[in-house]
């Protein structure tokens, strides 16, 4: 006999966390169907996050929803939650449903830990969506590499910046540099 895994729908695993399957502070995400535990966020991860989204707020507010580490749809079988996503303005700031993919400007995933996973299953899986950009912060080494031009689930061109560095992003560019703490601007 084979052994199968069971896969299950965005609805299921919602209804599983209405009924109270999970912990409530459990951190899950609903990748092609499968239901995967994130890894806790760290200090290090956690003040990333934060610098990237008291900058992003600073200066996007007026051009974008920016949606810190909430679920999105990206079909009927994969609910992932990326660190940062910058969503298209809604009078109803997404509360009638999940953002989808064409709704999305850009994906941020801050990694230390889930570098690989980030890389090699969230990348490819927005690319098969077409999300248009995703960045991917690599605290250990201090380098942001942005993905775009996404066709068959790969990203044709990416770029990495370092400390020195300025990122354009929605048509004004980040300092590298404060990403990582290493500045104030």
């Amino acid at each position: 006999m084979a052994i199968t895994k069971q896969k299950f729908s965005t609805l299921q695993y919602h209804l599983m966390a209405k009924a109270g399957v999970f912990e409530p502070d459990q951190r899950l995400e609903l990748i092609n169907g499968e239901i995967l535990q994130m890894s806790p966020i760290g200090r290090k991860h956690a003040a990333y996050i934060a610098r990237l989204q008291s900058w992003l707020h600073q200066n996007l507010s007026n051009r974008a929803i920016i949606w810190t580490q909430s679920s999105i749809q990206l079909d009927r079988i994969s609910e992932p939650q990326p660190d940062l996503t910058l969503l298209k303005l809604r009078d109803d700031f997404y509360e009638e449903r999940l953002p989808i993919p064409t709704d999305i400007f850009l994906i941020i995933e801050v990694a230390d830990s889930t570098i690989a996973y980030d890389r090699d299953v969230k990348m490819p899986l927005y690319a098969e969506f077409d999300i248009p950009e995703i960045w991917l912060v690599d605290v250990n080494q201090e380098i942001l590499t942005t993905y775009t031009q996404p066709s068959n689930s790969v990203y044709q061109f990416s770029e990495s910046y370092s400390s020195n560095d300025l990122v354009p992003c929605l048509g004004v560019k980040i300092s590298v540099s404060s990403i990582f703490g290493n500045s104030s601007t």
